[in-house]
């Protein structure tokens, strides 16, 4: 059975703001987070599927232009490329499947922190706020 990998590992925190480690139950990635002194063993997958789908609700709606744009960033403006990356685009859910096994690049990981994105988690394993940096909430100019 493989074994699947916390993804945001190094980016979720509980709400008083301290970073969950990552363990494993059998193959099962778990955030564990100290609540007062019970530590909770809450399903990584369950975590980072969260947040997958709120990245990834971003872009639905907006595969056509993301597609041409990024091929027009990679220098590959034919209609073929824009066809690949438009359907890697329209294909969160095997790109989740895939990512899970392999887990994020620490380099990634480590860029994202550093940038400031992190999860926050509830104790149930909920997320309660998902900050990126340069992303404008709505209502804010």
């Amino acid at each position: 059975m493989p074994v699947n990998k916390a993804i945001f590992e190094g980016l979720v925190y509980d709400p008083s703001g301290n970073l969950l480690n990552v363990d494993y139950v059998g193959s099962e990635a778990v955030y564990i987070l100290d609540d007062d002194g019970f530590l909770r063993h809450i399903p990584a997958a369950d975590v980072d599927r969260q947040v997958w789908d709120a990245l990834t609700a971003q872009i639905a709606g907006h595969e056509d232009i993301i597609s041409e744009q990024a091929a027009k960033m990679l220098g590959q403006e034919d209609i073929f490329s824009i066809a690949v990356i438009r359907s890697q685009l329209e294909n969160t859910d095997k790109q989740f499947e895939a990512i899970q096994l392999t887990g994020l690049p620490e380099d990634t990981r480590t860029y994202l922190g550093m940038v400031g994105f992190r999860v926050t988690v509830d104790l149930h394993g909920e997320v309660i706020d998902i900050h990126q940096p340069g992303i404008i909430a709505e209502g804010d100019e």
